[in-house]
């Protein structure tokens, strides 16, 4: 259940096209074998992205990168880290749609869980040059050495951006359990269908002493959580053209404006469509209560 919202967005390397894109359909399989440390819902999102990931790499090739991410998260009062690497490439294309709901396949085989994620969706080929958009989340800080990836309950959350081209942004929450999805950028109050950005310029966002004599307009955000582990899922959305930000609504005025994730996707998926250089980061989030 989400009370205040943050973000969760390690630092990125996202593409932007700026030539042909093609589209296709694709049918996406993956079997995961699950460490002891990782539960079934971890293992059937791990699965699910690994199978997104493959289906595009198998239909578009991939490059040979590295891409590494620690998470540090808490059960039962004990820290763990756990350190994960995309495989040392990244693939040439993303995924744009998910066609009806993934299906599971959930085994034990010599005490070992196993996942298999099964999903049909739509992928583009991404044919242009890199551009690199950082973001990295703050947590009680708005230094970059506060960036960390795990939240409990009562901290507070601060989003480091920066483009090296001008651009719009909008940023949207995702609360897995009730599936509405919430505009966190632009503010609340602002008049901005999205938020500009200047090349090069480092933003501080959800910080109201970082905006200057815009102050008033920002909404700051402090995590709550009801359940020992919560989850969800960001969305990092920018592009170098100007669009319209998805239709929400004001339902509480203590949070942001709300959508549901039905209407949301069907918003990025239109939006994606028309804008070819639209770039989307999704972000898993672990808050500890």
């Amino acid at each position: 259940m989400i009370h205040r919202l943050f973000i969760i967005v390690c630092l990125c390397f996202v593409c932007v096209g700026t030539f042909a894109q093609r589209t296709e359909k694709v049918r996406a399989e993956y079997i995961y074998l699950a460490p002891e440390n990782i539960s079934l819902e971890e293992a059937k999102r791990i699965s699910l992205e690994r199978a997104k990931i493959q289906a595009i790499a198998d239909e578009f090739g991939a490059i040979v990168s590295q891409s590494n991410t620690t998470l540090v998260s808490n059960r039962n009062g004990e820290s763990s880290s756990d350190f994960f690497s995309l495989g040392g490439s990244e693939v040439k294309g993303e995924w744009i749609e998910t066609i009806g709901q993934p299906e599971y396949d959930i085994n034990y085989e010599q005490g070992m869980l196993v996942v298999k994620a099964m999903v049909n969706g739509r992928i583009r080929e991404i044919v242009s040059a890199q551009i690199d958009l950082k973001a990295e989340v703050l947590c009680n800080g708005t230094d970059l050495k506060f960036a960390r990836s795990d939240f409990k309950s009562g901290d507070d959350l601060y989003l480091y951006f920066q483009s090296p081209i001008n651009g719009y942004l909008a940023v949207y929450l995702l609360d897995e359990v009730s599936q509405v999805v919430y505009c966190l950028l632009p503010y609340k109050s602002s008049s901005e269908a999205v938020t500009p950005i200047e090349k090069d310029k480092p933003y501080i966002f959800f910080s109201a002493k970082h905006a200057g004599d815009k102050g008033y307009l920002v909404d700051e955000y402090t995590m709550t959580c009801t359940n020992p582990v919560e989850r969800n899922t960001i969305y990092v959305v920018f592009s170098p053209n100007e669009f319209a930000k998805a239709t929400s609504n004001n339902v509480d005025e203590l949070l942001p404006q709300e959508l549901s994730f039905e209407k949301f996707q069907k918003w990025l998926l239109k939006g994606r469509n028309r804008d070819k250089d639209m770039t989307m980061v999704n972000k898993n989030l672990i808050i500890n209560k």
